[in-house]
């Protein structure tokens, strides 16, 4: 048996093939299917199934468009109420592929109906697919469905996570849905995992107490914010993902793109954000092409907005297109390759400056610093004096914060400059602080827990 990892990290995600070097499996496929497409074309088998382990709330899934291409088995939880032809499934059930035989094991938690997949070949060590349920040191988090069904998912997924690993020896593999830097994890464990449940028995979370209070409680305290874009995500799936058009966007002439501008649409500037902050179009918002930046695109664009991309070669373009599909965002506008001078020549330009935290002490007078993390990265320590607004909420609250220049800083850069290009874009005097915040000490400021 052969394992295929098709990662997407910008999603904190990882899709599977799993294959007996003829027929195969492929387990929670992204939308962009010609990833799986090309895996299996390189390993020389065919797909004849495809499964998922949940209807997922973080991306548009490619399952019911590749079973489609392919004619394989569509198999997912007999129980959800999926607008769609497919093979309903349940704890218990079994079926072949090729010479790989398949126990579909029922693991709530994550959702209420969600599955997990137990692939054997042979005399072979077992490997599990469990998708949302039990991930490296940690378990899927279980606020997504509602506020009202937190403590009952919660109990679930402890009791999911035991009876999991309590029917699998020591040596099987363990490959999760979530867990790389998805918002679909919950409060992990500080031990390093080598993907073999033995190790699971070790330090994760859900299978070193049996305390099932405690286990909540540790859980539930630990839940952050999540992107407000996963709440479009259940609905897509229940109703079945589409394929996807990546072919490149229409191009924009500059007075195209300063109508667009004007009219308050998001005009995404993919650059690096230094780059950004030196010069960029007026009425831009600047989002680096790197892993975070369909996340806080998702989270922060009011959902149905159009979307135009600027970016520096039409690779830039396609890259940022192909993560936007991910999570349902099918079609920007238009876009357009090169610099802000071609972009749009007769355009006002704006800039601002870009500072380490050591830059904060050799200012003279008091900046007002302005920290846009997490509540819970906050409560880990901060900067004494500084404000304090998670970058989800800044737009909303950026009448609330004072008329003084805003030094913006996160935890390494990428968040502070998407903040500090939205407070620019609304015309505010402001200083992205690019800097890890491991050197907060440096800005001469007391640091308050």
């Amino acid at each position: 048996m052969k394992v295929i990892t098709l990662e997407t990290a910008s999603l904190g995600d990882r899709s599977y093939l799993v294959h007996d070097g003829a027929l195969a499996l492929v387990v929670d496929p992204q939308r962009d299917v010609d990833r799986v497409l090309d895996a299996a074309r390189d390993a020389g088998v065919s797909i004849t199934h495809v499964v998922e382990t949940h209807v997922h709330n973080d991306y548009v899934s490619g399952g019911l468009t590749l079973s489609r291409m392919l004619d394989a088995t569509y198999a997912h939880a007999a129980d959800e109420p999926l607008r769609f032809d497919h093979h309903g499934v349940r704890g218990g059930d079994r079926f072949d592929v090729g010479e790989m035989s398949v126990e579909v094991v029922h693991t709530p938690g994550h959702t209420h109906h969600h599955l997990s997949y137990v692939v054997r070949h042979g005399d072979e060590a077992p490997a599990v697919f469990t998708g949302g349920s039990l991930l490296y040191g940690t378990v899927g988090r279980t606020d997504l469905i509602s506020e009202d069904a937190v403590d009952e998912l919660t109990r679930a997924q402890f009791r999911s996570a035991r009876e999991l690993a309590a029917s699998l020896p020591d040596d099987t593999q363990v490959f999760p849905t979530h867990g790389f830097g998805s918002f679909c994890a919950s409060a992990g464990s500080d031990g390093e995992s080598d993907g073999t449940l033995g190790t699971e028995r070790a330090i994760n979370i859900a299978l070193t107490t049996d305390d099932e209070d405690a286990f909540v409680d540790r859980l539930v305290t630990g839940l952050t914010a999540h992107p407000s874009y996963y709440a479009q995500m259940g609905p897509l799936n229940l109703a079945g993902g589409t394929s996807v058009d990546l072919s490149p966007p229409a191009p924009v002439d500059p007075v195209e793109l300063a109508r667009r501008i004007h009219r308050g649409e998001w005009v995404v500037d993919l650059r690096q954000r230094r780059a950004f902050a030196a010069d960029h179009l007026a009425g831009t918002v600047g989002i680096e092409l790197a892993d975070p930046f369909v996340t806080y695109l998702g989270w922060l664009l009011p959902w149905g907005m159009p979307v135009t991309l600027l970016g520096e070669t039409p690779d830039d373009l396609a890259e940022a297109q192909r993560q936007l599909v991910r999570i349902g965002i099918d079609r920007p506008g238009v876009g357009a390759a090169g610099t802000p001078d071609e972009w749009a020549p007769d355009h006002d330009h704006r800039s601002y400056r870009s500072v380490t935290f050591a830059d904060i002490a050799d200012e003279s007078g008091d900046p007002t610093i302005l920290d846009v993390r997490r509540d819970d990265e906050r409560a880990e320590g901060h900067i004494e004096g500084s404000i304090h607004v998670p970058i989800h909420e800044v737009i909303e609250r950026a009448p609330e914060l004072p008329d003084d220049p805003l030094w913006v800083h996160c935890a390494s850069g990428f968040r502070a400059s998407i903040a500090t290009s939205l407070l620019d874009r609304a015309g505010r005097d402001v200083v992205l602080i690019d800097d890890e915040y491991a050197n907060a000490a440096d800005s001469g400021r007391p640091l308050a827990d």
